[in-house]
């Protein structure tokens, strides 16, 4: 009896070395979408140890609004404070809507030189935030803040960029879609979007991407983290497949290390790799959106 315990002690210990990972392999390669492609790649900072150096403007905050329909929409406008003409961004918040949490976020996009429009779907109706269901009316407003936008006499040229994060992104995409706005519109970026309709089944939420990204056809940028939940990352890869299927100009970067929020997080549960996450996207969305309005 005692032979044969000590042969399942071996036995068990045999097993355990046999599992340990080979100690000239002891990592695990993760594979993300950006470095397939490799985009993000640039020469002048390999080659020559040249950073790009942003812009950075003071800017200033104010309430506006504008009229769709019979309903007077509130809205927030950010611009830089030296006088001048800028590119035009409308910005549309989730279902957090415009806080003292996600007001910075929209300031240090306009800090890069642009005049971005956000309507506050939730102040327009007084409704709390953080609502369930999703109103439709929601992505008529967003579309109407597009053509107010482009009737501004202080914007550079005749098409906006929509940049968006959360359910917003869901809100801007049936503005540009379902209400024709592409023609306006020279790119879409958004993070982490909820790219299915809120009210849909759950099997839809998880297994199926909104409908109209099949018709989206203007420049996309979409940022993620890779800890973000799985039934939005599931939709979200799959419809940046279907852009590029469709031939549409479509990226997605996951970033390592992070979750969802990751833009507007408060300094309390701010983690380093959120900053680094949210300063790297916050400068290529700038990039991106001055690469499609300035080269038309």
């Amino acid at each position: 009896m005692k032979r044969i315990t000590q042969f399942f002690v071996l036995l068990l210990i045999s097993t355990f070395v046999l599992a340990v990972p080979h100690p000239s392999k002891p990592w695990v390669e993760i594979n993300y979408p950006q470095d397939k492609e490799k985009r993000w790649w640039d020469d002048a900072w390999w080659k020559e140890g040249q950073l790009p150096v942003p812009q950075n403007h003071k800017v200033s905050m104010e309430s506006v609004t504008y009229m769709d329909g019979d309903v007077e929409v509130e809205a927030y406008l950010f611009k830089p404070t030296k006088p001048g003409k800028y590119l035009p961004v409308l910005f549309q918040h989730g279902r957090r809507g415009l806080d003292s949490w996600t007001l910075p976020r929209v300031k240090r996009l306009a800090a890069r030189g642009f005049i971005v429009l956000a309507p506050d779907m939730f102040g327009t109706y007084m409704e709390s935030n953080m609502p369930i269901e999703h109103k439709y009316i929601y992505d008529e407003h967003v579309a109407k803040g597009i053509d107010t936008l482009l009737q501004r006499t202080d914007i550079l040229g005749d098409k906006v960029c929509t940049v968006s994060h959360t359910r917003g992104g869901y809100v801007t995409l049936r503005a540009l879609v379902k209400h024709q706005k592409q023609d306006r519109v020279a790119c879409y970026v958004a993070y982490y979007p909820h790219w299915q309709d809120p009210n849909a089944a759950e099997a839809k939420q998880i297994y199926q991407y909104a409908p109209e990204l099949n018709e989206l056809n203007v420049p996309t940028l979409v940022f993620i983290g890779e800890h973000d939940q799985y039934q939005r990352i599931r939709p979200i890869m799959a419809g940046i497949d279907v852009l590029k299927e469709n031939n549409v100009d479509a990226e997605l970067i996951i970033y390592p290390g992070i979750g969802r929020g990751f833009d507007f997080r408060p300094v309390h549960v701010r983690t380093f790799a959120d900053d680094l996450a949210t300063k790297d996207a916050n400068q290529r969305t700038a990039a991106f959106i001055r690469q499609h309005l300035i080269q038309r």
